[in-house]
Formats: structure tokens, C-alpha cells, sequence
């Protein structure tokens, strides 16, 4: 039961991070080279993601066994989340800036009055393109967190759905208010995702390595699913330690911190 709910809050919070950035992107192709070919865009990355969701979830299933496949998601998750959980780091320590999506879509409306309108199949090609590109590229990272979530829980249909339902928020939310959703406390929805990712990829990475193991079979933890809360206790406590470490870290000689917010 923990687990189904952990995979719900991680798969709806990731979603509504990543739905959000795309939404920006689309709203920008839609509002200065057209909503028509701004949608297409969006919905044939949408079809795209779909397939390779169903497919990944598939064979990950169906090839691996139980305790190969909880090491293998819970390794991906966990160098994913502490991914997520080191910009949060960052951020919370001011050592990088804040996504802003209001400059995002500032940025994304600028570059699309410049473009050249080019027309194919009756679409204009530079907001078909930078409108399927973004989508895909926000929601390779949603199709991840329901594949490994999903098929870690034995439950890709409950991820994926979850997923559905965040983007049909986000895009509601983004078409009543006919602007990107930048009072969406995006920041700290990355924090939170970053900590259910990495202490999710723990436990099952760890009950993974019964693979090893002579029989097989996954490792036990002590108190079972009550475990999960702890780590995410215990990443949340490590977090806010090297939030107050990483200014006077980051004050030696060493090459900037860069990278994709």
C-alpha cells in the first residue's frame, strides 16, 4: 500500500513539474505561430511517449524477474532522483537560480517571432517542431518515473493514469488562465519529487540485491513499507546538511556549476 502511494504522489509530482515547462513551450508556439499547429505538435509527441511507455513497461516486465527488475528501476531512480535532489540542493543554497517560467516563455515568444514561417502539410513547421521537441523532451522524463514506478509496483496502469490526470490539471489550469502556470511552486515540487525518488530508489534497489543472493529472491526490509518514510526522512535530513554546507563548499577554487534546470 506504500508503495502504491508513494508511486502516485512521485509520478503526479514529477508530471505536473515536467507538464508545466511544456505547457510554456506550447503556449508559446500557440499564442505567436498558431494554436493549430502548436497542438499537433503536442499531441504527436503525446502519441509517441504513449507507445514507448507501453513497450518499455512491457519487456521490463515481462524480462526481467522480480529482484533483477527492483535493482535495476531502483538504480535508475535513485541516481535520477539525486539528480533532482542536487539542483534542489543548489537552489536551496544559492548556488543556482531559480526556474523562472515566466522567462521561459518570455525566451520561447522571442525566438518565435524571429523564426521564418515555413508551411508543410499545412502547419506552420517551426511551431509544429520547438512544440513536439519540448513536449517530448519534458515527457521522456514523466515516461521514466511511470516505468520504473510502474513496473517496480507491478502497477504501470495506476502510473500512467496518474500521469494522464496530471497533465489534463496542468493543461486545464494553463487554458482558464491563459498564461504559463508561474505561480506553480515549481522549485519546491522538484524538492519533493527529488526526495521520493531517491528514497524510493533506495528501497528498491537495496531489495534488489537479493539477486545476488542464493535463491534469488528480494531482500526484506525491517518494518517492510514503513521504511519508505524513513528514508525520506533520512534523504530529507542529508538535504538540508548540504544546504547549509554547500555556500562555504562552493566558497574553493572549482570549475562553476552548470547544467539543465
Amino acid at each position: 500500500m506504500g508503495a502504491t502511494y508513494g508511486l502516485v504522489a512521485a509520478v503526479f509530482l514529477a508530471s505536473v513539474v515536467e507538464v508545466v515547462e511544456a505547457l510554456t513551450i506550447v503556449m508559446a508556439m500557440g499564442m505567436t505561430r498558431g494554436w493549430r499547429s502548436a497542438w499537433a505538435g503536442a499531441a504527436a509527441a503525446a502519441v509517441v511517449l504513449a507507445a514507448f511507455t507501453a513497450a518499455a513497461g512491457y519487456a521490463l516486465a515481462t524480462w526481467l524477474p522480480q529482484a533483477a527488475l527492483q535493482l535495476t528501476v531502483g538504480t535508475l531512480l535513485l541516481v535520477f532522483g539525486l539528480q533532482w535532489l542536487r539542483k534542489a540542493v543548489l537552489r536551496g543554497a544559492g548556488l543556482r537560480a531559480r526556474h523562472d517560467e515566466e522567462a521561459a516563455f518570455a525566451t520561447q515568444t522571442s525566438a518565435a517571432r524571429a523564426a521564418e514561417r515555413t508551411t508543410r502539410l499545412g502547419l506552420d513547421w517551426f511551431g509544429f517542431t520547438v512544440s513536439l521537441k519540448g513536449v517530448f523532451l519534458e515527457g521522456v522524463e514523466i515516461v521514466f518515473i511511470v516505468i520504473t514506478f510502474g513496473t517496480s509496483a507491478h502497477n504501470v496502469p495506476v502510473a500512467a493514469g496518474t500521469a494522464v490526470i496530471a497533465a489534463l490539471c496542468v493543461a486545464l489550469a494553463g487554458f482558464v488562465a491563459h498564461r504559463p502556470l508561474s505561480r506553480v511552486p515549481e522549485n519546491t515540487l522538484k524538492y519533493g519529487v527529488g526526495l521520493l525518488l531517491t528514497s524510493f530508489g533506495t528501497y528498491w534497489a537495496v531489495a534488489g540485491l537479493g539477486v545476488f543472493a542464493p535463491d534469488g529472491q528480494s531482500l526484506t526490509w525491517w518494518g517492510h513499507d514503513w521504511a519508505i518514510p524513513v528514508l525520506i526522512a533520512a534523504w530529507f535530513g542529508v538535504s538540508r546538511l548540504l544546504i547549509r554546507v554547500a555556500p562555504a563548499l562552493a566558497a574553493r577554487p572549482g570549475p562553476p556549476v552548470t547544467g539543465r534546470d
